[in-house]
């Protein structure tokens, strides 16, 4: 019993001395869980810091209320999507840009991006977007972000390929269809996998730009 105790106690002082990062990250990942098994409106504290094995205390410590929980939740997926877009399109070690965006599309259907519990999430939090200004203007300034380096990348793909066509019309339709297909990929997987998912963008990309090649 002694022995018990001391393990505990021990096991205790383990949790208490992790870093402050660690833990936020805890209990972010635990929310992100618990948006995608009961939707946004139906998570609770209580719930979130039980899936994390840890306190509400520390949970209040961290992030002081489950609004600013939230708020992170959403900076968090949203910071690490952007991070994955822009090392692509500030990437200088393509062989042209028609390769650069052949690898956009790459990682806006890798496993990392389209997991289901992150898709999940997105979603969840863009469906409250209109109501809560919060969350709007965190996912406009995301939008605005990934749709100016993609204009970019059009334009640049455009001209190497010798078309001239309107890429901020081009973008626009590459955005939508994007969005299009993660929701498809999300509420219909056995109707759609990544990979025809790819099939599909790149279809529409052929359309646009006539000369385009796979770049292997």
């Amino acid at each position: 019993m002694v022995k018990q105790r001391r393990s505990q106690i021990d096991s205790s002082k383990r949790r208490q001395i992790l870093p402050k990062e660690i833990r936020r990250k805890q209990l972010i990942r635990a929310t992100m869980g618990r948006i995608a098994e009961v939707g946004l409106s139906q998570v609770t504290l209580s719930a979130v810091t039980q899936k994390a094995g840890l306190s509400q205390g520390i949970a209040n410590l961290h992030f002081d209320s489950k609004d600013n929980l939230l708020v992170e939740t959403l900076k968090f997926v949203t910071d690490e999507y952007n991070l994955g877009l822009q090392q692509i399109l500030s990437g200088t070690g393509y062989l042209s840009a028609q390769a650069k965006l052949q690898a956009l599309v790459q990682f806006q259907f890798s496993r990392s991006v389209t997991e289901e519990t992150k898709m999940a999430v997105w979603f969840a939090f863009y469906g409250e977007a209109k109501s809560r200004p919060t969350y709007q203007s965190i996912c406009a300034d995301s939008d605005r972000r990934a749709a100016l380096g993609m204009k970019t990348l059009m334009t640049a793909v455009s001209e190497e390929l010798g078309h001239d066509i309107d890429t901020a019309f081009v973008t626009d339709g590459y955005i939508a269809l994007i969005d299009g297909l993660w929701l498809s990929l999300l509420l219909s997987p056995r109707k759609l996998s990544r990979v025809k998912a790819k099939q599909v963008v790149f279809q529409y990309l052929k359309g646009v730009f006539p000369l385009w090649s796979d770049v292997r």
